[in-house]
Order: structure tokens, then sequence, then C-alpha cells
């Protein structure tokens, strides 16, 4: 999707999952939200980063929402064929795109 299209706000077809809803059942949970905001911040990073920077994430609930992600089209995993192994995630060009989102909650965030 281009994302200098020109879109405007509307109710939707009922039946069928608005584009806002479908956004906030990816982004929505706390830990998918900080999983992605970590990305954008550092580019890529091992399973192990991300638990030091979630405090009270479980290592069930992390690799859950990494694998929903991945699923999702956001991340991407490259397993590196060592001894112990490494993972390291990195976003997709998709995830990248939520940037603008992240950015904008932010700036209302700041003036609460």
């Amino acid at each position: 999707m281009n994302n200098k299209e020109q879109i405007q706000l509307t109710k939707g077809t009922p039946g069928v999952m608005c584009p806002i809803a479908k956004t906030i059942d990816l982004i929505g949970t706390k830990w998918t939200f900080l999983i992605i905001r970590d990305l954008l911040i550092e580019g890529t990073l091992r399973f192990s980063d991300l638990m030091r920077s979630m405090d009270g994430i479980s290592p069930k609930t992390l690799s859950l929402r990494l694998r929903e992600l991945e699923h999702n089209g956001v991340v991407s995993r490259k397993v590196y064929p060592e001894v112990p192994p490494r993972v390291e995630y990195t976003l997709t060009d998709k995830g990248r795109n939520l940037e603008g989102i992240f950015i904008e909650l932010k700036r209302f965030g700041l003036h609460l």
C-alpha cells in the first residue's frame, strides 16, 4: 500500500473487520507494542536482548508474541547455525511502516 495515499476515516462495512481494528489486534498488547518499539529503535535484537529490555515478560510469552509478529510479516527471524543457537529478530518493511504510528502515539502521550 502506498503510504502517501489519502485515506479518510469511515465506519466501514458491517461484518468486515475494520483496518484500524486489525492494526490494534496486531500491535495492541503491551508486550507486542514494546517488542516493535524496541526493534524500531535498535534495528536487530537477539531474544535475550528483548527479554532484558522487557521487565516482567516470560520467555514463553515473548516467544509467542515474536511468532505472531513473524506470522503476520512484521518481524523476520534469522537463526545462525551456532552452538548455542543465536537467533536475531528484525522488523520487515511492513514492520518499519509502523514507525509513524508509534511516533504519533508518543507525540500524543507527551501532551497528556
